[in-house]
């Protein structure tokens, strides 16, 4: 018998001074069977950077060819694709034909800095396509705020996300490998 999603409910109170977003946000993510607490927690940081009323969790694992998070417009056209994890660059190209901007998180340590080397000169031929990495460190820690019921505050400014619950506080700041956006 298949195991079912682990749902999470979070209520993210976000301050993002680059864009000017001030909005509380309450989400509720399933986690896929094989994914970690700390894929997750990416995926909704991913959120947190991005946040916008049209960005919506797509099935992630459960369906290939979908991103992790997109923003939408209302007539359906993907405005960003963003992926978390280490992704396949055929599949970033094809990415990159069906959205305005494509994202993607990577962390991992050591097998992200390796898929880096590998893929970054044929990915800084994607013009739309921004690249950030997490230390093993900060996703890590980011996996320690794991709950089933978050609430979470997140300031955002420059590059650097300070992220608090009542018990925790965390300072991450993706390194940005490549920007095209």
């Amino acid at each position: 018998m298949a195991q079912n999603a682990t749902i999470f409910k979070a209520d993210i109170q976000i301050s993002d001074l680059n864009r000017h977003h001030y909005e509380l946000h309450s989400l509720t993510l399933a986690r896929h069977p094989s994914e970690t607490d700390e894929r997750m927690m990416v995926r909704l940081m991913a959120f947190m950077l991005y946040a916008d009323e049209q960005l919506l969790f797509s099935k992630g694992l459960s369906a290939e060819g979908e991103p992790d998070v997109w923003h939408k417009d209302l007539t359906g056209h993907i405005l960003r694709w963003i992926y978390v994890g280490l992704p396949d660059e055929k599949w970033l190209r094809k990415a990159a034909g069906r959205s305005d901007a494509v994202v993607v998180i990577a962390y991992g340590g050591n097998t992200a800095k390796m898929w880096w080397k590998k893929n970054g000169d044929a990915l800084a031929n994607i013009k739309q396509l921004t690249v950030l990495e997490l230390t093993k460190q900060d996703s890590e820690a980011l996996a320690g705020l794991a709950d089933r019921n978050m609430q979470l505050q997140v300031t955002i400014e420059g590059n650097t996300l300070w992220l608090s619950t009542d018990t925790a506080a965390l300072e991450i700041t993706p390194d940005v490998l490549l920007s095209q956006t």
